[in-house]
């Protein structure tokens, strides 16, 4: 398994990417994404949409940012190493949060 930090690491690198990406139209709102890449499907699917809540309530909890809704999540998954015993998947959770 790959260790936390790698995995926080490359969130914030996604994070970062799409933050400089979001649109200046909405200024209330912004675009969230975490990325996870660990053995199987159904972990990193699961864990991208749990650490991408969890990120965004610490980002808004560092701005002062009480009232926030939080949209549907979508989670786009990639095949990164496919072994014949096991398969690796990098997957990222992204949603819209307007505050």
């Amino acid at each position: 398994m790959r260790s936390v930090f790698k995995m926080l690491a490359m969130a914030l690198v996604v994070a970062a990417g799409l933050a400089a990406t979001a649109g200046e139209a909405s200024a209330t709102c912004k675009k969230f994404g975490f990325l996870v890449n660990d053995y199987g499907k159904e972990g990193p699917t699961r864990d991208s949409k749990a650490l991408l809540d969890k990120h965004i309530a610490e980002w808004m909890a560092e701005r002062g940012i009480k009232n926030y809704r939080t949209g549907p999540k979508s989670v786009k998954c990639e095949l990164f190493l496919d072994f014949i015993v096991f398969d690796e998947h990098t997957c990222t959770a992204s949603a819209n949060v307007c505050w």
